[in-house]
């Protein structure tokens, strides 16, 4: 496996420095969130700046993964929205072309997946329905990153409309594209009481494509730093171990960006300790 870190948790630096700072600490591999100031998918000059981080990744020896998680790149006064379930079929293609966008910078960078999830919807409806609309729009992504090369790794997310392993299933079960797997949040399984979290990391290993981490206390979604929660992470490890994950596993500690260097330093050492072999 592949120790690396969220570059959410530098949201107060630029992109080549906290890339430069996290390979001089030791990680090998970077979750990249495209973002305002961070190769925003938008901006004109995107294809010149894709260029740049490109051979500073090769310079820095470092892995990748994409990430679609900016809370406020699409609408600035709603988190996360418009979403692949939102209600209105402009808003479903704004999503869409943004992830287009991100499978085209994937690419580019020549990442090992690209991370998305389903957001929740915008006004009530049966869940069927939201359903048929997410499933829908992940079969016409799927097709666009599979032409270009690129791995869908879909992450279930507390509070979204796919939340749990359960409902993940449900949409695996629709989609079922060989470029359509898995973005594993084990703190989300502890959130959610989705335990023993082991059986989860056997049950997908043929699609676990990228994993984030970091400590978390049973129902409270709030990402802490290893130490202050209260998860049990040497079986999670060594389940990993087990079914033989050569991909990322990424820090997830957005709200750490204010401590960003100290706070992974730390998790380097932690990761280092968990990883080793027993």
């Amino acid at each position: 496996m592949l120790l690396g870190y969220n570059t959410n948790g530098f949201a107060h630096h630029r992109l080549e420095d906290a890339l430069r700072i996290l390979a001089d600490l030791g990680y090998a591999s970077v979750a990249i969130t495209l973002d305002h100031h961070s190769l925003n998918p938008f901006d004109p000059n995107i294809g010149r700046q894709c260029e740049g981080i490109r051979k500073l990744l090769i310079e820095l020896d470092l892995r990748c993964v994409i990430e679609t998680g900016a809370r406020f790149l699409l609408d600035p006064r709603r988190k996360h929205q418009p979403t692949l379930v939102s209600l209105r079929k402009e808003d479903q293609e704004r999503r869409l072309d943004f992830l287009r966008r991100a499978v085209d910078i994937a690419a580019e960078l020549g990442a090992g997946a690209l991370s998305f999830w389903s957001g929740t919807a915008d006004e009530p409806a049966p869940p069927a329905e939201l359903l048929v609309r997410l499933s829908s729009n992940c079969e016409y992504l799927g097709e666009y990153a599979e032409a270009k090369g690129i791995r869908l790794a879909f992450e279930p997310e507390p509070g979204m409309f796919i939340d749990t392993m359960d409902r993940f299933d449900e949409v695996e079960l629709i989609v079922s594209r060989s470029n359509f797997g898995l973005t594993l949040d084990v703190g989300h399984l502890h959130c959610q009481g989705e335990l023993p979290i082991t059986p989860h990391i056997h049950r997908w290993k043929d699609q676990l494509w990228n994993v984030h981490l970091e400590d978390m206390r049973r129902g409270v979604h709030d990402h802490l730093m290893f130490g202050d929660g209260e998860m049990d992470f040497p079986p999670i490890f060594q389940a990993l171990r087990e079914i033989g994950y050569q991909g990322g596993v990424h820090v997830e500690l957005s709200r750490h960006s204010h401590d960003a260097v100290n706070t992974a330093t730390r998790a380097l050492e932690f990761l280092r300790t968990m990883a080793a072999p027993s």
